[in-house]
């Protein structure tokens, strides 16, 4: 089941974030990357700010995303998936309700290290593609996916 989080969620979203990104981390070789860092305080404000749904079965947060609209965008960060829960359809449930959440983005934006092959495959299947990379050091290049919104309009006679 997949629902709005609430702020007395975060401490458990936070839990599953940290598990879900320690193989990011680990694979650019960097403990201190933001979804790492992120405090407790921090994630609250999130919730209350944006639009974060979670992922639930048997009442346990398995998984998570957040957007945030900045005028017809949505602005898709930190979907996670508890490592337990991975390759079973939960990153595509969260996203595809993401999506439905947000009626009024015209279009979807996201990022992911260039290194992060999985994810970036993961995306590119569910219709994001990319736009633009961004070097941010040495051995982190951020690549920018985008996902417009398929066109609902009824078809021209």
């Amino acid at each position: 089941m997949i629902e709005r989080a609430v702020a007395a969620d975060a401490g458990e979203i936070l839990t599953v974030q940290r598990a879900a990104y320690v193989s990011e981390a680990q694979l650019y070789g960097d403990p201190f990357i933001l979804p790492l860092v992120e405090s407790l305080e921090q994630l609250r404000k999130v919730i209350e700010t944006a639009v974060v749904l979670k992922a639930l079965d048997a009442g346990r947060i398995v998984g998570a995303v957040r957007g945030q609209v900045s005028g017809t965008t949505c602005l898709v960060g930190r979907l996670v998936v508890a490592p337990d829960r991975q390759g079973q359809g939960l990153g595509t449930a969260l996203l595809s309700a993401l999506h439905e959440e947000v009626p009024e983005a015209e279009a979807f934006d996201l990022f992911t290290g260039h290194l992060s092959e999985v994810n970036l495959r993961f995306y590119r299947r569910l219709g994001y593609r990319e736009t633009h990379r961004e070097r941010m050091d040495d051995h982190l290049t951020m690549v920018h996916l985008r996902r417009p919104r398929p066109d609902r309009s009824p078809p021209q006679q």
